[in-house]
């Protein structure tokens, strides 16, 4: 399993796209890319930074905010322009179908029906494991608002957690267990941030949940601007875990 971190940042960051992860795993029938959530920002980014923006297979958003999914009517518009054939499949939370279609008109009224591909929707529920282009995804809800779903890919031999949005949970932590790579939302770097991780948080986390290796992404931006020096000291004193703040265009493998 490889992830490229297409995107690392918040919702309004400037320097920074839209946190969105770009997995390719071995799926039931062969190799697979699949895009976790992709925000108005994030597009751009994947354009500039996929090995090949076109072969794509799945998109899976965690929530609703448009940070997440807004994105989507730019890229299915350049699908099409490409001459895209193949199906898309697109997985989220309760209602996944009508919020993409909703947002597709709206950005583009006569977009879907000159489609030459169908979007082929999943939705997504804690406790109710899914094949998703062919891989496996689990899903559980961290604290946050609106709902949003904590992910977990497993491909043979090895895992990945990605969090969304949101504090960590019970629920979550179980999710997590034995993953090879947890990315987790650390918003900021208080003890205490309503509906959102910290960066301690999510340390903490990562070592009940038994991973090893864990990325912090969607670290607000004034934090990044102005205390990264603290950040950086607590992934530096992070005793057991390989912890880091990835950038753009950054690519584990595991």
């Amino acid at each position: 399993m490889e992830v490229l971190f297409v995107g690392v940042g918040e919702a309004f960051d400037e320097a920074l796209p839209n946190t969105s992860l770009l997995v390719t795993a071995q799926g039931r029938d062969g190799v697979r890319t699949l895009l976790l959530d992709c925000g108005f920002t994030a597009p751009f980014a994947y354009w500039r930074l996929a090995p090949d923006p076109a072969d794509l297979d799945a998109v899976l958003l965690t929530h609703f905010h448009g940070d997440h999914f807004l994105g989507l009517p730019a890229l299915v518009l350049r699908l099409w322009e490409g001459g895209r054939r193949k199906p898309l499949a697109v997985a989220g939370p309760a209602g996944v179908a009508d919020k993409v279609c909703a947002c597709l008109d709206l950005a583009y009224p006569s977009l879907r029906g000159r489609l030459e591909f169908s979007l082929e929707f999943t939705e997504l529920a804690p406790g109710r494991p899914q094949d998703v282009a062919g891989v496996q995804v689990a899903c559980a809800a961290p604290d946050h608002s609106p709902p949003c779903l904590a992910l977990r890919l497993d491909e043979p031999g090895s895992a990945l957690f990605y969090s969304g949005d949101g504090r960590p949970t019970a629920a979550t932590e179980k999710l997590a267990a034995g993953c090879d790579l947890a990315v987790h939302e650390a918003y900021g770097l208080e003890p205490d941030i309503p509906g959102h991780g910290t960066v301690a948080g999510s340390l903490a986390f990562a070592r009940r949940a038994g991973v090893h290796h864990l990325a912090l992404v969607h670290l607000s931006r004034a934090v990044r601007q102005h205390r990264r020096a603290e950040v950086d000291a607590a992934l530096r004193d992070a005793a057991g875990l390989d912890a880091i703040l990835p950038v753009p265009g950054d690519r584990i493998t595991f």
